[in-house]
């Protein structure tokens, strides 16, 4: 009797654990299969939202039209296809290089993420990004307080984990620029208009007393740096590997491309339609309009870039390719043309 009660026993213990298995595993699959879907759920409505408004004939102005968000969409996807390609190409999206997440902003109320890039569009989304962290518009215009600090009192630094669950239901995107346009920006911004006694106007002081030579015809007379004293001091600094100044800062440094899923690339020479895209993707149209505020904008951009590089040498243009190099062949930029307007020095290859 004692063997028949231990087996019947046990028998009834494993009865008890299947049927409870059996009861559980419905369950276990479904949140399976819903982790899983959860983004191409959130994805599905966002398209199913475009076409409820195109359907219904909104007629917003700064809305894409059909055909115009669907040619912005393809073009979006060939240069995530095209990052992608060059992320393996180059071997950056392997486990021995490092996601960094430092300047990446996250909005959990309107599903967005954006890693900032100064001097690409930054100001302008730092605005918006304010906005939708609930400051007023007009708050934001009369505040003397930096924008970059207001944002950081509402986004906390992410960690690389926090920005990847928060993808799961959000828009990840990302504004770049030609890496030379950019690095002239910073410099006209930062260095030839710094403010008295700020933190530039004081590196620009630094500048000018190390690499400023009397021996070179004529000697300028700026009381800032001129551009190829300021190319000097930022190649010198990248050589001894120091850390840049965040708005001359390599892009792929800082939001490690390769390393996130990028939903939207916006570049800087197509930003116009790109924001509009965006905006109206992640249904902000309501809170934030497709706008420039940056005072660099202007008809004597190019102008002004192609005077600045003329006066670089052949070596330093070299020497500003490889330390861009990453943001040029991810984003599919050239140099090329900027070797027409250099002076001409020794013979050294770019890549």
């Amino acid at each position: 009797m004692g063997r028949r009660n231990v087996s019947a026993l046990r028998l009834g213990r494993c009865v008890a654990f299947l049927a409870a298995a059996a009861f559980l595993l419905p369950f276990s699959i479904l949140l399976m299969v819903a982790d899983q879907q959860y983004n191409l759920t959130y994805n599905s409505k966002r398209v199913f939202y475009q076409e409820y408004m195109f359907e219904n004939g909104t007629h917003d102005e700064g809305l894409l039209h059909r055909e115009k968000f669907l040619e912005v969409g393809n073009r979006m996807e060939a240069r995530r296809d095209y990052l992608r390609s060059e992320c393996s190409k180059h071997g950056l999206d392997s486990s021995s290089h490092k996601a960094y997440a430092w300047e990446y902003l996250i909005n959990r109320q309107y599903h967005v993420i954006w890693c900032n890039i100064f001097k690409a569009a930054s100001t302008s989304w730092m605005y918006n990004f304010n906005l939708m962290a609930n400051y007023t518009a007009t708050f934001l215009d009369k505040t003397k307080e930096v924008p970059l600090e207001l944002a950081r009192k509402k986004y906390a630094r992410p960690t690389v984990e926090m920005i990847r669950k928060a993808q799961g239901d959000s828009i990840t995107f990302l504004i770049v620029r030609h890496p030379l346009e950019r690095l002239a920006s910073a410099y006209n911004d930062k260095i030839v208009h710094a403010w008295p006694k700020s933190f530039h106007d004081q590196m620009g002081r630094r500048i000018i007393k190390k690499y400023r030579k009397s021996s070179v015809k004529p000697v300028p007379t700026e009381r800032y740096p001129v551009f190829e004293e300021f190319v000097s001091y930022v190649l010198d600094e990248a050589k001894v590997k120091r850390t840049l100044d965040m708005h001359w800062t390599p892009y792929t440094d800082f939001c490690t491309p390769c390393k996130f899923n990028f939903d939207v690339i916006l570049k800087f020479e197509t930003l116009d339609e790109d924001q509009r895209f965006l905006i109206q993707m992640a249904r902000l149209q309501e809170i934030i309009k497709p706008e420039w505020r940056n005072s660099g904008k202007g008809t004597n951009t190019l102008h002004n870039i192609n005077h600045l590089y003329s006066r670089l040498k052949k070596s330093q243009l070299d020497g500003l390719y490889n330390l861009y190099k990453y943001d040029f062949q991810l984003f599919n930029y050239t140099i090329d043309n900027y070797y027409e307007i250099i002076k001409k020095d020794d013979d050294s290859n770019h890549g």
